[in-house]
């Protein structure tokens, strides 16, 4: 599935590069236009990101989130300073059709992420894994908005989640994220291989229609494009009918 992402800082559309956020770039358009838009090309979901709480979840952008769910919405995942069982229930109450992207909260207390998956539907969470490669080749997962390196390794964190009944991954190669540098091909090709049992989103780097058909051959489930349509390289109904001719 193709999902159009929406990245807010301070009720703005933005895009960062490379997740950082002294080098974000902003878009004329409000939240609200871009999802009239989305929902008016027929998309069928949206991936909607919260830069704000992300970096700091006191400050999620909470009135926010209140006026876009007041619109008749596709599917959301929605993720940014997602910290406990109550943000959770909020978003759920909200916009009742949503999936919940859990970052950063998964790598601090796993006692309390095994009750999330326990209390909720696993079809309802995704587990957003940020990666930079080090000098070993390792995938290391990066918390808090990109901002902190949590010297944890990729697979660890899936093999410790497997179990719970893990069903989503959006997996982000933070160095593509933005660049227009093309998606980490290699990566996804790898992690699908190793993980046939995950649904993978991929995200990051994407420019191009032939990117799409190149990650449509790795196997992910789903690709998340922010950029790209937001500075139309080319249109969600293109993007589209690539995803099903492959």
């Amino acid at each position: 599935m193709i999902i159009p992402a929406i990245d807010l800082i301070k009720g703005k559309v933005v895009r960062l590069h490379q997740g950082k956020f002294n080098l974000k770039r902003e878009y004329l358009y409000t939240p609200t236009f871009y999802i009239k838009k989305y929902i008016k090309e027929n998309v069928h979901k949206i991936h909607l990101i919260d830069l704000d709480g992300a970096k700091n979840p006191d400050k999620k952008q909470l009135m926010l989130l209140k006026k876009i769910s007041k619109y008749h919405l596709p599917p959301i995942q929605i993720g940014g300073g997602i910290r406990s069982k109550k943000d959770i229930d909020f978003i759920f109450n909200l916009i009742p059709n949503s999936q919940v992207i859990l970052g950063s909260f998964i790598l601090q207390n796993f006692e309390n992420i095994k009750k999330i998956f326990k209390l909720y539907n696993p079809f309802s969470i995704i587990l957003a894994l940020d990666i930079k490669y080090n000098q070993n080749n390792e995938k290391i997962i990066f918390i808090n908005g990109w901002q902190n390196t949590s010297n944890i390794i990729f697979e660890d964190i899936i093999e410790k989640f497997l179990y719970l009944g893990l069903k989503y991954v959006l997996c982000t190669d933070i160095s593509r994220d933005g660049t227009f540098l093309g998606p980490n091909i290699n990566l996804y090709t790898e992690i699908v291989k190793k993980y046939p049992e995950i649904s993978f989103q991929a995200s990051g780097g994407i420019s191009s229609l032939q990117d799409i058909i190149n990650l449509k051959n790795t196997g992910v489930k789903d690709i998340i494009i922010g950029r790209a349509f937001l500075e139309k390289k080319f249109t969600i109904k293109e993007a589209n009918l690539c995803w099903q001719k492959g």
